[in-house]
């Protein structure tokens, strides 16, 4: 036999691409390297320290060099955690935790976001209405109902533009995009399985569809409204400094919508990602004993396919209208590549409970064997700042039991507080939640300046801590 590239890439892929029903693929899975979290000493989460560092310091000491090699560094920093690892746990371990983390979270993560940023891309909101406080507050009011019922990813890049547009004409509009992360991007997700990840998996997990607009509604209006009015009088002060609005476009409808056949598209992504929650056939592919299934796989096609589609039907012109570029999906793409693969340590110590390294964490939200409401919701809710969100509520969903029926009827303040966590809290910093990247990032492309890293986290600080301490003491003591 001739060992030509093409037979070794084929004999390859049987290797590691074995059907779910097929002979053997059970004996595959039986014997599927197992990371033990509790094994891990917090020493692993070092390159995940490192990428955030790199986030939070490069653009303010070198952001030229950040500029042109964020991407090298994001990758520097995954091997800095792979090799060593390989070389502690071998590379079986190694290489499944990376295909895990690749096929089943980051690349369903980052088809999501590509089609949402390609298809919200393609719709252009035409308006002479200006950035002024009424207008600004009246639009994030909007984004906020919108964000339960498209997603805070959908929500975030259909009206970031619009609001940047509005606001072109004032000096001073950080202050705008730091609320509409807060609200937009993270808040008002809090009502449906389709507002934001967490909620999504507690559906998976048996959550009734709408317990959480049931549960989660007085805390997010409480916490939204306190934002609202925090911000107009914000705005107010901010715009008195710079003088009146210019006067309207002449020729500019008030409101016009271009593209609009991407609403449409908009709902094929939400139906799509509904399809891959209801739909269980049972039929699965197995990587490198990486369970692939098939209503995720074609989720996924879909998604690329609804994108290419909204690509093809939009005119250039509206996307050229709306200063499109890729620039911002492959800055997100590349970084969180990063962070998915230096964050498995710390997700896997997490997991580990009462046996990993922050044991003292995960034990604090029990007391005498009942759980403590307050401190799941601060629990979740700061890890979910710093760690993907997802995961981290289903960590603490678990430790409080597990069970769907008791967390939504005995133990319902339990599950709020842990929801409320994951969702509200995401807002804390820019990788708390998928689109708060992005959306700096394409703020950032228009010539706003926004806060680094850190300078993002004080304004957190400042305004959300506070109020997640009312909400600690409304809903959770």
């Amino acid at each position: 036999m001739t060992w030509t590239v093409p037979r070794v890439l084929s004999i390859g892929l049987l290797v590691l691409v074995v059907p779910g029903n097929a002979p053997g693929a059970a004996e595959l899975v039986d014997h599927a390297p197992h990371l033990d979290g509790g094994e891990m000493d917090l020493f692993w989460t070092i390159p995940f320290a490192g990428i955030l560092l790199s986030i939070a310091l490069f653009p303010l000491l070198a952001p030229s060099f950040w500029h042109h090699h964020f991407g090298k560094i994001s990758a520097a920093w995954a091997a800095a955690f792979l090799v060593p690892f390989a070389v502690a746990f071998g590379f079986p371990l190694a290489l499944y935790e990376t295909l895990h983390t690749l096929l089943l979270e980051y690349f369903p993560f980052i088809i999501l976001l590509m089609s949402l940023f390609t298809i919200t891309g393609g719709l252009r909101v035409r308006t002479n209405l200006q950035g002024t406080p009424g207008f600004n507050t009246g639009l994030l009011g909007l984004g906020t109902f919108l964000a339960s019922w498209t997603g805070t990813t959908g929500a975030a890049m259909l009206l970031i533009r619009p609001l940047l547009r509005a606001n072109a004409w004032r000096r001073v509009k950080v202050h705008v995009v730091v609320f509409f992360i807060f609200l937009v991007a993270n808040i008002g997700g809090s009502l449906t399985p389709l507002g934001d990840p967490p909620l999504f998996l507690g559906f998976l997990k048996g959550v009734d569809f709408f317990w959480p607009t049931r549960a989660m509604f007085l805390p997010m209006l409480v916490l939204a409204l306190a934002l609202l009015v925090i911000f107009y009088g914000l705005d107010r002060v901010m715009m008195g400094r710079e003088g009146p609005p210019p006067a309207a476009a002449q020729g500019e409808p008030a409101f016009r919508l271009e593209g609009t056949i991407n609403l449409l598209l908009l709902v094929g992504v939400v139906l799509s990602v509904l399809m891959s929650g209801v739909w269980h056939p049972g039929i699965s592919f197995d990587v490198y004993h990486v369970h692939v299934e098939l209503q995720n796989l074609l989720r996924d096609l879909l998604l690329l396919a609804i994108a290419g589609v909204s690509w093809w039907v939009t005119p250039a012109q509206t996307r050229e209208a709306n200063e499109f570029s890729w620039f911002p999906i492959i800055e997100v793409a590349k970084l969180f590549a990063g962070i998915f693969i230096t964050i498995i340590p710390a997700i896997a110590i997490l997991r580990a409970g009462s046996a990993g390294a922050l044991a003292p964490i995960v034990d604090a939200v029990n007391h005498d064997g009942e759980p403590v409401d307050a401190m799941y919701f601060w629990a979740t809710g700061i890890l979910s700042s710093f760690l993907d969100n997802a995961p981290t509520y289903l960590v603490f969903f678990n430790t409080a039991g597990g069970d769907a029926e008791v967390l939504t009827g005995p133990l319902s303040s339990t599950l709020l507080a842990i929801s409320a966590g994951a969702v509200f809290m995401g807002a804390n910093t820019y990788i708390g939640n998928a689109p708060n990247f992005m959306v700096r990032a394409i703020a950032e492309e228009r010539g706003v300046r926004m806060p680094s890293f850190f300078g993002y986290m004080a304004w957190s600080c400042v305004i959300l801590m506070p109020l997640f301490g009312v909400l600690t003491w409304l809903f959770f003591i």
